[in-house]
């Protein structure tokens, strides 16, 4: 394996890599947050639908890091 490879894996196991991950995380949900809106406007259920799946798997996605965080050792993330 190659030292970059194994940095970049360091890397997404680290603290800050599970920050990153929480921003884009995070970021996906302003487009699934748009998507809902724009069904709403639309009368769309079947695509209402697919968002609210979406934001169930962003919440679980953050939650899932955020307990990451909690056993690297780090007791003030998010008011934690």
């Amino acid at each position: 394996m190659s030292t970059t490879l194994a940095k970049a894996k360091g890397f997404k196991k680290s603290k800050a890599g599970t920050y990153l991950s929480i921003g884009t995380t995070a970021f996906g949900a302003v487009t699934v947050y748009k998507q809902a809106k724009k069904a709403r406007n639309e009368h769309d259920m079947l695509k209402l639908a697919d968002a609210v799946v979406s934001a169930a798997a962003i919440v679980t996605g953050l939650a899932i890091l955020y307990r990451e965080l909690k056993r690297m050792g780090d007791d003030d993330v998010l008011l934690g």
